[in-house]
């Protein structure tokens, strides 16, 4: 069972206070939100509103001018957008902060330089902070991750595994080496279900995806188990299937084949019946 689950507002259209409202009906602690959130920078309480309901947050920061960086902004760039963005979360007092910054763009030195230096923009913010493994990033290919985090040895991950399937075309599992090193560094998972060809299943309970979600079961195991035999709490997750050609949709109506917030809260209630933690040595040979 996870630590926390959060509730994703990827793709949420409602105020502030229907969000509040939709977790706790789904059985979420908290609510998980870009900084830049229309629900959040369109209330003036905003701020207040998620102070007096008194639940956990996780902030989500994006640099570079979207979730996919424009190719012209520079390391530089990103690292002031970075800096802006971190300062305005700590007035919000989150659980924690997951960071997309950087551009699989780039040569890798200057990847590792520029996470060095990103890592050091979190660490001064005093924030508990985690960078994805998003596509298009910096850590959106599990063939460079060994390089990167030998060169960051503080730089704590947000593992969405999804995006690992789609740019490798096949399913990670436990017994590979990216997930194996990135083991103890994950603090937050975001618990979409991908498959070889794409970054989300059409429902993750559906039988033909069977193998997908036994695939991220284990990995989400593995990186459970390491937090627990290093003293950490297991780490926190957030349900985060979502529209914006996530979804797949049918043909010539372009409707979503099932519904985001169903299957968000059916993935919540499925992680809470899950025993994630658990012998790592066992779940990497299973």
């Amino acid at each position: 069972m996870p630590s926390l689950l959060f509730f994703s507002l990827w793709g949420f259209e409602g105020p502030l206070s229907t969000a509040l409202e939709t977790a706790e009906r789904g059985g979420f602690d908290g609510l998980e939100l870009n900084i830049q959130h229309p629900s959040l920078i369109g209330d003036p309480d905003g701020p207040a509103r998620l102070q007096e309901a008194g639940r956990p947050l996780v902030l989500e920061v994006v640099t570079g001018g979207g979730y996919v960086p424009e190719l012209a902004v520079t390391p530089t760039q990103h690292l002031a957008e970075l800096a802006d963005q971190l300062s305005r979360c700590a007035e919000l007092r989150p659980h924690r902060v997951t960071v997309l910054t950087g551009s699989d763009a780039w040569p890798l030195e200057r990847q590792r330089s520029f996470l060095a230096e990103a890592q050091a923009l979190a660490a001064a913010s005093g924030l508990p902070v985690s960078f994805e493994t998003h596509r298009s990033r910096c850590l959106g290919m599990p063939w460079t991750i060994t390089l990167l985090l030998q060169a960051v040895p503080g730089l704590r991950l947000t593992a969405d595994l999804s995006h690992w399937c789609v740019v490798s075309e096949r399913l990670m599992t436990p017994d590979l080496e990216p997930v194996q090193v990135m083991a103890d560094r994950v603090d937050h998972i975001h618990a979409r279900v991908g498959h070889a060809q794409g970054p989300q299943v059409s429902h993750p309970f559906a039988p033909e995806h069977a193998e997908a979600l036994a695939a991220h079961r284990a990995c989400w195991q593995l990186f459970s188990a390491r937090a627990l035999e290093r003293g950490a709490p297991p780490p926190s997750f957030t349900p985060e299937f979502g529209p914006d050609g996530y979804m797949p949709t049918l043909p010539f109506t372009d409707q979503p084949v099932a519904d985001l917030l169903t299957i968000n809260t059916a993935m919540a209630q499925w992680l809470r019946s899950q025993p994630l933690a658990g012998n790592s040595d066992k779940l990497c040979s299973s």
